[in-house]
């Protein structure tokens, strides 16, 4: 098969998970937006009023990047987790592990499909924001390349979820107990400088802290952790998340009964 057939079978794959997610958009697009303006009004109106600034900002434009990159993280992860796991579910996953499709084109295309919808969502969630506080944009370069780095690695995540699932109830259980408490406790409400050196030096191993900051620091020009460290963890995440995905496919495991 040749490049160009390959970039077909790749382009085919990424406008299918598109097309999901978009002929569904009132479960899909529309519920994020509806909750991160909950958040929006309770902890940056009512709350926010009341903390005052942070960081030298007010507590509003402080963790509207945080609760953008919320947006991006879960709608990446679902999308390619529930995606996946119902081509199985359906045993359609067969015909594409048979085809003449190398391994990692499927990884990538269902990569391409989670990041669309994440990064589709955190559009929606920046323009709901603007309803509540006025945007700073410090470097362009670093909040796009953030958003699609951190989309990348929680699609990559939420493709090894599926392969390892059995049920739907099993596609639930990471986000519910891992993603969500690691999301919350990753700086989006707060800056870890306030915490005691000891829990300061714990929250450096959870990877959020890295992606939220940067996705600040491109917008206010602040950040708890160096933006180089940040990259490199990210970088360092899709490089393990793609090896494990590309691996697992191709040894067929949760895929071939």
């Amino acid at each position: 098969m040749s490049l160009s057939r390959y970039s077909v079978a790749l382009k085919s794959i990424w406008i299918k998970e598109c097309i999901r997610f978009l002929r569904i958009w009132v479960q899909t697009l529309v519920p994020p937006a509806i909750t991160m303006t909950l958040y929006f009004v309770i902890f940056g109106s009512l709350i926010g009023s009341r903390i005052g600034e942070m960081g030298g900002f007010s507590y509003m434009e402080f963790i509207v990047p945080g609760l953008i990159m919320m947006s991006v993280i879960t709608n990446s992860y679902s999308n390619v987790a529930s995606s996946f796991y119902s081509t199985k579910f359906q045993k359609s996953i067969e015909e594409l592990l048979v085809a003449p499709v190398p391994n990692y084109i499927i990884v990538l295309g269902y990569m391409g499909g989670g990041m669309a919808r994440g990064m589709l969502v955190g559009l929606i969630v920046t323009i709901v924001s603007l309803f509540f506080v006025d945007i700073q944009i410090h470097n362009v370069f670093v909040i796009i390349a953030t958003v699609v780095l951190t989309s990348a690695v929680f699609a990559l995540g939420g493709l090894i979820n599926a392969v390892y699932a059995n049920s739907f109830d099993d596609i639930s259980i990471i986000p519910t107990f891992v993603l969500t408490p690691l999301t919350y406790l990753g700086g989006v409400f707060y800056s870890i400088t306030l915490l005691p050196e000891f829990w300061q030096g714990v929250s450096q191993a959870n990877p959020i802290i890295y992606m939220v900051n940067a996705f600040r620091f491109g917008f206010l020009g602040v950040s708890d952790v160096s933006i180089y460290t940040s990259f490199a963890v990210l970088l360092v995440l899709i490089t393990g998340l793609f090896i494990t995905a590309l691996t697992l496919i191709r040894r067929g495991i949760g895929l071939r009964h």
